[in-house]
C-alpha cells in the first residue's frame, strides 16, 4: 500500500510504503503525483518504507516504466528505510537512478524531507 505524506515543503512529494506493492498502487497513487510534480518543474520525492514486503511483478514493471518516462524530471529521491538489502542496493546502484538518490534511516525522516526539498539539486 502507498499512502501520501502530508505537510511537506512545496515541491516535495512523499509516501509511506507498507506491505506488498501492486501495480494499482503505482497507477492510482504514485504515478499521478509524480506526473504532477514533473510538470511543475521536477520530481523531489521521499519514499518511507515501513514493513515492506516487496513488489508484485506488475508493480516492478510500473516502477521501471515510471522512471524511464520521466527520466529528465527526477531531481532527488530520498529512500527512508531500515532495511539492510535496500541500503546496499542504493549504495551499489544509486548512480543508475535518474536524479540524485540518498538513503536515510527511518529515524531521520525529517532530514530526508529537508534534503529532498533543498534547491541545490
Amino acid at each position: 500500500m502507498i499512502e501520501a505524506m502530508t505537510d511537506l515543503p512545496d515541491g516535495v512529494i512523499g509516501f509511506h510504503l507498507t506491505g506488498k506493492l501492486h501495480a494499482s498502487d503505482y497507477s492510482e497513487v504514485l504515478l499521478p503525483a509524480v506526473e504532477q510534480a514533473a510538470t511543475a518543474g521536477g520530481v523531489r520525492v521521499v519514499l518511507a518504507f515501513d514493513d515492506f514486503d516487496g513488489l508484485s511483478g506488475g508493480a516492478l514493471w510500473a516502477d521501471l516504466k515510471m522512471g524511464v518516462e520521466h527520466l529528465t524530471m527526477w531531481k532527488r529521491i530520498a529512500i527512508v528505510a531500515d532495511i539492510d538489502w535496500m541500503t546496499h542496493l542504493i549504495a551499489l546502484f544509486g548512480w543508475m537512478t535518474p536524479g540524485e538518490a540518498r538513503h536515510f534511516a527511518r529515524a531521520d525522516l525529517d532530514d530526508a524531507v529537508a534534503w529532498a526539498a533543498d534547491p541545490a539539486a
